[in-house]
């Protein structure tokens, strides 16, 4: 099967509108298809710029921008959806009469879990779109305005159907963004989601001053939580020593383009979630994630004692200052007591 020659991007907000000036870069055909007609407007110079969530930067002219689902995924080769886990679901809800014998793959550049089941983003693509389809996930350390701005960056693209892996990967890969491959789904996909839990917990964390040795020990602690939990869903450790855990972790842990830290930073600054929620006007994963994880953990009886307080915050029932102070009362134990991830 030949390389992904036309491809339609699902969700017009900054990361499928970053996505989609990739692929164009890249010489594909790019469809971008989005609810809000007004998301993409034609600059002077003739290129286009969303001047909702990236404003000030051009966008490839090339890209062929619409509200109409139908028209954009006509005749693509590959499907990559871009749009908050709250809207996955019905996204491929609305795509799946509209498969054609053409669509070779689908992937999604989406983290998270479907809101209601905690299941993972590829068990609701095989439930609404069926098993035969190759199916992969894009994932790693990239805020969308860096990619829109041909930054240096750098993703893995993993998938049960190896082949589709690396023709996704290769569809991405360019001078400035690095694309790797792998086939490890579920874990690339828990790291993706779980991340964004432990963004809030160190933005807490700075938020309350604590420190950069505090910051460190926790996204230490909190990458050793992601091995614990992946290992018990059968996943592998290496994926989240990786770009789609280590990687997205540092990344949304560190920087104030996340919107998950900037949540922890107002939180541990004492604003209330509502206030912190409306100043950042874009959707927080972490808030619906944070249920989802724990779910997990009860699951397989696992202790996630970060992941767990930064619930607990979310959800009210403690104060950041007292969640740290849970933490810190923990009795003392080896780092690995039973060989790495299980610690």
């Amino acid at each position: 099967m030949g390389a992904i020659a036309r491809i339609a991007v699902l969700g017009a907000g900054s990361w499928g509108s970053a996505l989609a000036a990739l692929l164009a870069r890249g010489g594909l055909d790019v469809r971008l298809w989005g609810r809000r007609g007004d998301a993409l407007a034609r600059r002077p110079d003739g290129e286009l710029e969303n001047t909702r969530y990236l404003p000030g930067i051009a966008l490839p002219g090339s890209i062929r921008f619409g509200e109409d689902l139908a028209e954009a995924v006509s005749g693509v080769d590959t499907v990559l959806v871009s749009v908050p886990s709250h809207a996955f679901a019905e996204t491929l809800h609305h795509l799946a009469p509209l498969l054609t014998d053409s669509l070779t793959g689908l992937a999604w550049a989406t983290k998270g879990f479907e809101a209601g089941s905690g299941d993972f983003l590829h068990e609701v693509a095989d439930r609404l779109l069926g098993g035969a389809l190759p199916k992969a996930v894009v994932t790693g350390p990239t805020f969308a305005k860096e990619v829109a701005l041909g930054l240096p960056s750098a993703v893995t693209v993993h998938s049960d159907d190896d082949a589709f892996a690396q023709r996704m990967a290769k569809a991405l890969h360019g001078p400035q963004f690095r694309a790797y491959s792998g086939n490890d789904i579920r874990g690339a996909e828990l790291g993706g989601a779980m991340k964004n839990v432990l963004a809030v917990a160190t933005g807490i964390c700075d938020g309350m001053q604590l420190g950069l040795n505090a910051r460190a020990g926790l996204i230490t602690r909190g990458l050793n939580e992601m091995l614990r939990l992946n290992l018990c869903l059968g996943g592998r450790a290496e994926t989240l020593i990786g770009l789609a855990g280590l990687g997205d972790l540092v990344l949304t842990c560190t920087g104030d383009l996340s919107r998950n830290r900037r949540l922890g930073l107002a939180l541990g600054r004492g604003v209330p979630i509502d206030e912190a929620v409306a100043e950042i006007g874009q959707v927080v994963e972490s808030i619906q994630t944070a249920n989802e994880v724990m779910r997990l953990a009860a699951r397989f009886d696992l202790d996630l004692p970060i992941a767990s307080r930064v619930q607990a915050v979310l959800l009210g029932e403690t104060t950041p200052a007292d969640g740290l102070r849970a933490l810190l009362a923990r009795d003392q134990k080896p780092e690995y007591p039973a060989g790495l991830g299980l610690g």
